[in-house]
């Protein structure tokens, strides 16, 4: 840049005076307030550009542009509000090396204030990451504690709570990716996957099951210890019952709110058997019709 270029003295004039309001504390409060201008004029009215007038808010410099000692600057004019760039180092230059020789201090005489500097760093979130959790029945059902290995490797303890549905997502605060800038890191995404059981199924907070019985066991009555969510119980099956007939467990289900229900299921041996075939042939019985809305 020459030295005797009027676009570069006019440029420096204007630098100068946004520095002189940068560096006085209260002037800098009334240009973000806008209550003056960038030449440190009153405004004609408050809050011309204000904390959130123009681009750039009420600070004359924006960001830093990447690369190089660049600043973004506010000028007006009968063309109404204009925004031009400049390098400092251009400017100063006119006056023998750079900053330093400028008499400006061999630092950037804009660093501690906003938008000064090689570049402005803001504050980012993390971004959230997705994982996959597969859970027993039981444990969906009561509830508890398990694990999982995050992708940095940590392991992290998750607390299951009772009742979650298959499908469910948990949310592990601050567990995923890390902040830029002081940015507050994202969170781990658990999705459950509810394994499937093979004695419960899960109907709304009820769960059912099968239980088979043995013809003597159908015809004469019994008691039979079955499986719970809970651990095992005696059930006492009534005589004469038959297969499809439902049994009710009271806060048996899903974490104690719901039912456990027990369905019927008379089995027959799988092999023949001699006796039996006897018994029947031989038992007389009243006359019965077990189809009769058919």
């Amino acid at each position: 840049m020459a030295k005797n270029d009027p676009k570069a003295a006019d440029k420096f004039k204007e630098a100068s005076c946004a520095y002189e309001i940068l560096s006085d504390e209260k002037k800098r409060r009334q240009y973000d307030a806008g209550e003056i201008d960038e030449q440190g004029k009153p405004r004609g009215f408050a809050g011309a550009y204000g904390n959130a007038g123009g681009a750039y808010g009420g600070n004359p410099f924006g960001s830093g542009f990447p690369g190089g000692r660049t600043y973004t600057y506010r000028t007006g004019g009968t063309g109404g509000e204009q925004f031009q760039d400049f390098d400092l180092n251009d400017i100063f230059s006119m006056f023998g090396g750079g900053m330093s020789g400028a008499g400006m201090g061999s630092g950037n005489p804009f660093s501690g204030f906003a938008g000064a500097g090689r570049h402005q760093s803001y504050a980012a979130p993390g971004q959230d990451i997705s994982y996959e959790l597969t859970i027993s029945f039981k444990l969906a059902a009561t509830g508890g504690e398990t694990s999982v290995r995050l992708s940095s490797g940590k392991q992290m303890k998750v607390k299951i709570p009772a009742g979650i549905k298959d499908g469910a997502t948990l949310r592990l605060k601050g567990q995923g990716g890390a902040g830029q800038a002081g940015g507050s890191n994202g969170d781990a995404l658990i999705k459950i996957h509810v394994a499937s059981d093979a004695v419960f199924t899960r109907d709304g907070d009820d769960v059912l099951m099968n239980l088979p019985v043995t013809l003597k066991e159908a015809v004469l009555g019994a008691k039979v210890t079955i499986p719970t969510l809970t651990g095992k119980v005696a059930l006492t099956v009534p005589a004469n019952i038959s297969s499809g007939k439902i049994l009710r467990l009271k806060g048996k289900g899903i974490a104690g709110k719901g039912d456990l229900l027990v369905k019927i299921q008379i089995v027959l041996p799988e092999k023949p058997d001699s006796a039996l075939e006897e018994f029947v042939k031989s038992w007389h019985a009243k006359s019965q019709d077990p189809r009769p809305h058919f």
